[in-house]
């Protein structure tokens, strides 16, 4: 499985690089939502997991962009992976076309379950997108 990391931290993206390693899943890595968008225009992923507070393109803006895509890459998967934690954010990402949120510290249990449920709900049919 080929996951895109959109995230500015070098130490975030090393730790979640470790566990999806652990877990037979490839990362693949963006420095901010900019280069995530430009990352999915000439590549294929089969999840995207998206920071939301990056300089630049944030991680709202470059879901809105990647679901406004008129190709397949629009339903790609997406799950926010923040340390953003208010009343709306949730709401927010979702909004947006987030699938899921997970909240860091992110354990590598929670990040496996979130991508578990995410890619049980697509394979039943579901696309929260």
């Amino acid at each position: 499985m080929r996951v895109l990391f959109v995230e500015d931290s070098e130490v975030n993206r090393r730790v979640v690089r470790e566990m999806l390693r652990a877990g037979g899943l490839e990362m693949f890595e963006a420095e901010d939502g900019a280069m995530g968008v430009e990352m999915v225009e000439a590549n294929d992923y089969d999840l995207i997991l998206m920071d939301l507070r990056m300089p630049g393109m944030d991680g709202i803006t470059a879901i809105r962009h990647i679901r406004a895509r008129t190709d397949d890459k629009a339903n790609l998967p997406i799950i926010v992976v923040t340390a953003d934690a208010g009343a709306t954010i949730e709401a927010d990402c979702r909004s947006a076309g987030a699938d899921d949120v997970v909240l860091k510290p992110v354990s590598m249990t929670t990040l496996f379950d979130a991508i578990g449920r995410l890619l049980a709900q697509r394979s039943q049919g579901v696309v929260l997108a």
